[in-house]
């Protein structure tokens, strides 16, 4: 295994500055737990005060991410018990013992996970980005298992179609090298900080300098942290195989898509026609931003969800 760093703490917070409140830290444990053989991390951000509002909300993170990804909209909903695990392969958790990261198995995890930390069908389910894959065919395969679904960025369409096939296709061949490669110069093009600053600099839509540096800080910091290149593979080609729209007529609850004006990934025009496939479906468009509302907009997402349960509860 191409393992890397896999210690994990209350430092799922980072110290506190701009970008986070000062109570966060002290709403955050940090806790492990086996799920089907692999050690999975997790973190728990208790609410302020428990209301007849609050929610807990499992919250699924993207490709390449980890619970970092989603720190700003946590913070910004201290009425919510929130739980984000490290996705199996990500972050500080182990791969599948033996299984491919595929979409099917890591909504299996999901299953697995809940029960292990006895999460009830009042759970709220969020995914972001290929989080939001997994969360959707989840929710359609579990029909009543959770309630409701807040998709962000979601993945409206198939990457390999349209206008950016193109540029997934020559991904999925860096991806695919990059695994065949001797170990140590595979890992040297896949965590290679100039292509990660690249990507960061792509999708980051702000224009405030200081919050720019702070995106790039938490890409450089976390972005590379996977387990192996086989399982990186492997959640890369699930990511850009498969895609909300394929399920979207089973989901038979509420979903809250929170999509970004700007998002290049998941572009607005195939939000609008997801939407109209949905069977229950509230559409939320935050202007001048891209696919990393989880970083630069955190507050206007997380007041969709504040409404968003509000009209939906429990």
């Amino acid at each position: 295994m191409d393992n890397v760093d896999t210690e994990h703490s209350t430092k799922g917070v980072e110290a506190t500055n701009d970008f986070f409140s000062t109570g966060l830290r002290g709403r955050t444990s940090a806790s492990d737990v086996d799920v089907d053989g692999s050690n999975v991390a997790y973190w728990t951000y208790r609410p302020v005060s428990v209301t007849p509002m609050t929610r807990t909300v499992l919250v699924i993170h993207g490709f390449r991410g980890d619970h970092h990804g989603l720190l700003r909209v946590a913070d910004h909903l201290p009425e919510m018990r929130i739980i984000m695990p490290d996705l199996p392969a990500f972050g500080s958790s182990e791969p599948f013992v033996e299984d491919e990261h595929t979409v099917e198995r890591y909504g299996k995890f999901i299953s697995g996970f809940m029960a292990a930390l006895g999460l009830d069908n009042k759970t709220v389910l969020l995914g972001h980005s290929f989080g939001s894959i997994v969360t959707s065919h989840f929710a359609a395969a579990n029909p009543g298992a959770v309630y409701p679904l807040v998709l962000i960025n979601p993945i409206a369409a198939p990457a390999l179609e349209g206008p950016k096939g193109i540029m997934t296709k020559l991904a999925v061949l860096y991806y695919q090298v990059s695994a065949k490669l001797p170990r140590a110069l595979g890992l040297a093009v896949l965590r290679n900080r100039v292509i990660v600053r690249i990507m960061s600099i792509t999708m980051a839509k702000t224009k405030d300098k200081n919050l720019r540096r702070f995106i790039h800080g938490q890409h450089d910091a976390y972005f590379s942290a996977f387990a192996d290149r086989k399982s990186l593979l492997e959640s890369f080609k699930a990511s850009v195989s498969g895609n909300v729209a394929e399920v979207a007529e089973q989901l038979a609850l509420p979903v809250l898509l929170i999509a970004g004006e700007k998002d290049e990934i998941a572009t607005l025009p195939n939000q609008h026609k997801l939407m109209k496939r949905l069977p229950e479906a509230k559409l939320e468009v935050i202007p001048d931003v891209g696919h990393l509302i989880h970083y630069e907009t955190p507050v206007p997402a997380a007041e969709a969800i504040r409404t968003f349960l509000e009209e939906h509860p429990a």
